[in-house]
């Protein structure tokens, strides 16, 4: 049977190679998929940071993918599936926690921390301004 499903889709592979129309256009050389041909160049790139939320809310929607069959057979559980959906709700909690400490939802500009200097006066580093 795997055989036979292997030849299949190396006979289809083939089969589209040669029969393929070999005519190249100026509209299939164009990287744009969705029709509408571009009238300038983007000002700037698409941030990969929308990227990341995308795989952040793909993993918190598979948790709740989890919940739905735990919350039809809760009962018939009992307290072994409240136990272990805990544990498993907490997991996905701390690996949230992870992301939100390493700054994966931050938007803004990345700050950089600034190293101290140990040969800065005390009276420099002071934050407040003495009241006038």
């Amino acid at each position: 049977m795997t055989v036979l499903a292997v030849l299949f889709a190396a006979g289809s592979f083939i089969a589209s190679g040669i029969l393929a129309p070999k005519r190249s256009t100026a509209a299939k050389r164009s990287p744009y998929e969705c029709g509408i041909v571009p009238s300038s160049e983007p000002v700037e790139r698409f941030p990969i940071r929308f990227y990341l939320v995308a795989m952040i809310f793909i993993i918190f929607d598979i948790e709740v993918i989890f919940l739905y069959p735990w919350a039809v057979i809760f009962r018939q559980l009992s307290n072994f599936g409240l136990v272990e959906m805990v544990i498993f709700a907490a997991t996905v909690f701390v690996s949230f926690l992870y992301l939100v400490s390493n700054g994966a939802l931050t938007w803004g500009p990345k700050r950089k921390a600034l190293p101290i200097q140990d040969d800065v006066e005390p009276e420099l580093l002071q934050t407040t301004t003495p009241a006038a």
